[in-house]
């Protein structure tokens, strides 16, 4: 072989790098399904068997039973009371999910106190009793910090098989001014444990949607913390007190009136 002749070379040596993943960044920023790329023309074996188990885990949250027994002593450790347990006249799960009205109504509230607190709480399983196991009792110790100091507690009322509107009824049944229902969300195939609250100034059954409040995605660390949803019910809990309702002429001015403050302060010449 001629001295100027180069030698062969195996191109899997020289082939350049493959370019940097453009999805790679994003993916970081949430918990979407974005960039998951193909083989062939079907997805990635890896995303195929990812997105079944989210699916999976999404029905298990679903169809999960409310263990109220752990639930009641988790709450009463909060120290609001120890908590009753109430039921719509859904008799089944399967009932629950053919049937979102009977969910709306409550079997049996003679075992709810009348207590004409400033604001009672309903803790309802929704349609993901997950979510509540999980997160109810670190959300419900964040809205008695933020709120006991301004506002009497009714002891917390846990409901099973429960819509939204079902708290309507209970709240009558306390007597309280405000309710604020935390309920299981509906699971998505990348969060499965969302809680959410529904805030009703007022409350009494036949209430519509357009007349609460909803401060949902709470389930840290990758959704809203305690803390900043406790924040915000609070603004939203004083604005209905002061406004005479709640709904769609309520707004959370929690973020604003924070930059507003921000804004004031003033920093000392050093």
């Amino acid at each position: 072989m001629p001295d100027d002749e180069a030698p062969a070379t195996d191109s899997r040596t020289t082939d350049p790098a493959p370019p940097q993943d453009f999805w790679r960044d994003l993916r970081g920023t949430t918990q979407s399904r974005i960039g998951l790329g193909r083989t062939g023309d079907a997805l990635p074996t890896t995303d195929v068997l990812a997105l079944r188990a989210a699916h999976a885990a999404a029905r298990d949250a679903v169809h999960l039973p409310l263990d109220t027994a752990t639930l009641t002593e988790q709450i009463t450790e909060v120290g609001l009371g120890t908590p009753v347990t109430v039921a719509s006249r859904a008799t089944t799960r399967a009932e629950y999910l053919r049937r979102p009205d009977l969910g709306r109504l409550p079997d049996d509230l003679t075992a709810v106190p009348d207590t004409g607190a400033d604001i009672g709480f309903v803790l309802a399983d929704g349609l993901s009793p997950l979510a509540l196991s999980e997160h109810a009792p670190g959300l419900l110790t964040a809205l008695a910090d933020e709120l006991g100091d301004r506002y009497t507690l009714a002891p917390p009322v846990i409901a099973t098989q429960a819509r939204v509107a079902l708290g309507d009824h209970i709240a009558e049944a306390m007597g309280v001014r405000t309710v604020l229902v935390l309920i299981g969300e509906r699971p998505g195939l990348s969060v499965a444990d969302s809680l959410g609250i529904y805030l009703t100034h007022l409350p009494r059954p036949g209430r519509a949607d357009a007349e609460r409040n909803c401060i949902s995605n709470i389930h840290p660390p990758d959704g809203l913390t305690y803390r900043d949803a406790a924040r915000v019910v609070a603004g939203l809990v004083a604005g209905a007190r002061a406004l005479g309702r709640s709904g769609v002429d309520l707004k959370d001015t929690s973020r604003t009136d924070a930059l507003a403050a921000a804004e004031t302060l003033t920093i000392e010449p050093g």
